[in-house]
């Protein structure tokens, strides 16, 4: 199988483009290729696909084997590798996920893409769709017990669900023994990303992120602009401000008139391979 290794600010998937190569079980083939000791080493596995509705359909599976609906890193990479590749000449194209359509804005420099703006579509808040099991009509800066202690979450979903808690020093967090027990917390029933943020000003967020599935990772899209959504709606910062990731920085804007999420941040090829699956 033929592949390309790209990241978006450190997210890094393999990427396989589906209109030559066919993937029988992309779980299976997911896991062997993440291991990042025994594989190519990745967050997991991206597909490349003809659409019916759009102009390409992302498919993105995790490194435990689990199909996501959308990565907001993912899917930058996905319109640099379309476009890098010549499989469209368009520098604004749409993308099938499972969260949706997405319409990709990408800019050019010396023939290939550098950013991404991506329209991530409205954020939800209706706690049955995020979902999240609460009987209010949105659940902001809730309390949640976790592995004994009290935190404050509100949450969203981009796509896929998101729970935003805000504390003072995230750099010190132990996130992998906290991470996995809000992944699988009970009242999360298809699990959580969960973003950790620090609010530096009201232009500026820092977040470390557990993914659902993958673990900690160095960038998350749908959970930098969840964490936006959440910062605004518990009036911690403007619509529009720069989220500090682990990777790198991504400017996230709800704006206002359509309400919808944007999302702007670089795409990074690695290297192109082949590997026996």
């Amino acid at each position: 199988m033929k592949f390309t290794k790209m990241h978006g600010i450190g997210n890094d998937y393999v990427y396989v483009n589906g209109f030559e190569e066919t993937v029988e079980d992309p779980s299976k083939v997911a896991i062997k290729i993440s291991d990042r000791h025994f594989g190519v080493g990745s967050d997991g596995l991206v597909l490349i696909l003809p659409s019916e509705t759009a102009d390409f359909k992302m498919r993105m599976f995790n490194s435990d084997g689990s199909e996501a609906e959308m990565c907001g890193n993912a899917i930058r990479c996905v319109g640099k590798y379309v476009y890098d590749n010549g499989l469209t000449d368009k520098n604004v194209i749409s993308v099938e996920t499972l969260a949706g359509v997405k319409i990709l804005n990408m800019e050019i420099s010396e023939g290939k893409v550098k950013n991404v703006r991506v329209d991530m579509g409205e954020p939800i808040l209706n706690p049955a769709d995020i979902p999240v099991t609460y009987p209010g009509e949105r659940f902001i800066n809730q309390e949640v017990t976790v592995d004994g202690n009290v935190y404050r979450v509100t949450c969203v979903s981009m796509g896929n669900p998101h729970a935003i808690v805000y504390m003072d020093d995230i750099d010190s967090l132990k996130i992998e023994d906290i991470g996995p027990k809000f992944e699988h917390h009970p009242i999360f029933p298809k699990r959580t990303n969960t973003e950790f943020v620090e609010v530096i000003d009201r232009n500026t967020l820092k977040m470390r992120v557990w993914e659902r599935g993958a673990g900690e990772t160095l960038a998350c899209g749908t959970g930098a602009c969840a964490v936006l959504v959440a910062s605004v709606l518990n009036g911690l910062s403007s619509r529009k401000a720069v989220v500090k990731l682990l990777g790198g920085d991504l400017l996230i804007e709800w704006n206002e008139k359509d309400n919808h999420v944007y999302m702007t941040g670089p795409a990074e090829k690695v290297f192109d391979g082949e590997i026996d699956i």
